[in-house]
């Protein structure tokens, strides 16, 4: 997929797997997250550690859905790969110069994962009426079922992820 002005690199079945690129979790995250990535329904994202990704995440999440037929959870994942990416590009800022975006299903839930080079888990703020940021991970906790973090074991970095249910 090629977004302008962004390199993108995406991969998207909706039953074959493609490995290669996935988040390996020998230690990271627990039993229930590692059966929700080997849900047959897969896409991965890889983009530049830029905020016009942003924009091209929400978007492969839309398509995605749709092509999952999965509209009905389109606006919710659509929000939250925002906000996971938008954090993602903000570590990354001095860390990696791209973060990879994933998506996997099993038609009734979406598992959202990104990754980036930073170190620093995400934590919630408070913020204010007035507040120009602070309020992602509120809307994370929102919209999603579950969410977490975990350092990566490919590579330095984390993988913040959050499930979306109907």
């Amino acid at each position: 997929m090629t977004v302008h002005g962004i390199d993108t690199l995406c991969w998207s079945s909706a039953a074959g797997t493609r490995r290669a690129g996935w988040p390996a979790s020998a230690h990271g995250p627990g039993h229930e997250l590692l059966r929700m990535q080997r849900w047959p329904l897969r896409s991965h994202l890889e983009l530049r550690a830029l905020p016009a990704s942003v924009r091209s995440a929400r978007q492969h999440a839309t398509t995605t859905l749709h092509e999952w037929q999965l509209q009905a959870l389109a606006d919710s994942v659509e929000l939250l790969a925002s906000e996971l990416v938008t954090n993602a590009v903000r570590a990354s800022a001095s860390a990696a110069p791209q973060i990879r975006f994933w998506l996997t299903s099993d038609r009734r839930s979406v598992l959202i994962q990104v990754w980036d080079g930073g170190h620093s888990h995400p934590i919630r703020q408070a913020g204010g009426p007035d507040a120009e940021a602070g309020r992602g991970l509120l809307i994370v906790e929102t919209l999603s079922t579950r969410w977490g973090c975990y350092a990566s074991q490919q590579q330095d970095g984390k993988i913040v992820w959050a499930v979306c249910t109907h």
